[in-house]
């Protein structure tokens, strides 16, 4: 979806070595704690939020390792948490849908102050979204992507 990101690199350690690395480790994030967990041979680095009281918006990371040649391929998908998805989705359709409502406004209209009116709160909603998308999830995913980098060898 729109909020999934994956990221490639490939280091010279051995898979096992990457996966002890890292297995068990915690990391903290904007004062949040973050575990690595194996699951069914995939790590996952899953947010700690049961106490938390404001509503974050947070990823769920996965860790691939696929050995190939002398080193090994690390995957990295962050996706969003399914709990947190109904929130951004809702906002991001609304700001697009006033954005098309707008441009249907402006060719049958004849009054066109309120397709630009609706032009401009859809952008400005759309804009303000993103810019707290940019300082809130894609922050953790920045960050954990970050650390995972620094304890991987690269």
């Amino acid at each position: 979806m729109f909020f999934t990101r994956t990221h490639r690199y490939t280091t010279a350690l051995r898979k096992e070595d990457l996966r002890n690395r890292l297995l068990g480790k915690h990391l903290v994030i904007h004062n949040l704690d973050f575990e690595v967990l194996d699951d069914e041979g995939i790590l996952s680095i899953i947010p700690h939020a049961e106490e938390i009281e404001e509503i974050k918006t947070l990823p769920i990371t996965e860790v691939f390792f696929k050995e190939q040649g002398g080193g090994t391929q690390v995957a990295i998908k962050c996706t969003m948490r399914k709990i947190d998805q109904g929130g951004p989705v809702i906002l991001l359709s609304f700001s697009l849908f006033m954005l098309v409502f707008s441009c249907v406004l402006f060719f049958t209209s004849p009054d066109k102050i309120l397709s630009y009116t609706l032009l401009a709160i859809g952008i400005s909603i759309l804009i303000i979204f993103w810019v707290r998308m940019e300082m809130g999830y894609f922050d953790y995913v920045r960050k954990i992507r970050s650390y995972l980098k620094n304890h991987l060898g690269n």
